[in-house]
């Protein structure tokens, strides 16, 4: 069953979405190949501690986050990836590493590839390493608000 947390958002803001289920996939790429999503419209979120504070930055699968560019999108002065430990409880209701872009549902900002915003439609984990969720990138973007940037790089 995909993030109920989630689900119960979206269907609150009368968001039209797709569930994708599909064999269990443990990295973007072989989740967006899995559910015959072009990696660039699929969503990955990578949890990076940017000062003292976890955020999400979301990237296409085809891409990596460039830190350097993540610290002059968000103005911080140091920016890593968040190991698991520091950040998996935060997200009780998710399977580590298969958490949904949606920082605003666990208190933390989201930064957003401008790339994400060339493609009509997002998909992106459900909070689950089985599920997916599919919806038009317009939708996504109101609902959570990032800050949006030129952050990635090509694999």
């Amino acid at each position: 069953m995909p993030l109920k947390k989630l689900v119960e958002f979206l269907d609150r803001h009368d968001v039209k979405y797709v569930t994708v289920n599909h064999n269990p996939g443990y990295t973007a790429r072989e989740i967006a190949a899995s559910t015959l999503v072009p990696r660039r419209e699929f969503a990955k979120t990578v949890i990076v501690r940017l000062d003292d504070a976890l955020a999400m930055a979301v990237v296409p699968a085809s891409r990596h986050v460039d830190l350097a560019a993540l610290c002059a999108a968000s103005g911080a002065k140091q920016a890593v990836l968040a190991d698991e430990e520091s950040f998996k409880s935060r997200f009780p209701d998710c399977e580590v590493g298969a958490m949904p872009p949606f920082g605003n549902l666990y208190e933390m900002p989201v930064y957003v590839d401008l790339l994400i915003e060339d493609d009509d439609d997002i998909s992106f984990n459900a909070g689950t390493h089985t599920q997916v969720i599919r919806m038009a990138c317009d939708d996504f973007l109101t609902l959570v608000d990032p800050v949006i940037g030129d952050f990635s790089v090509k694999e």
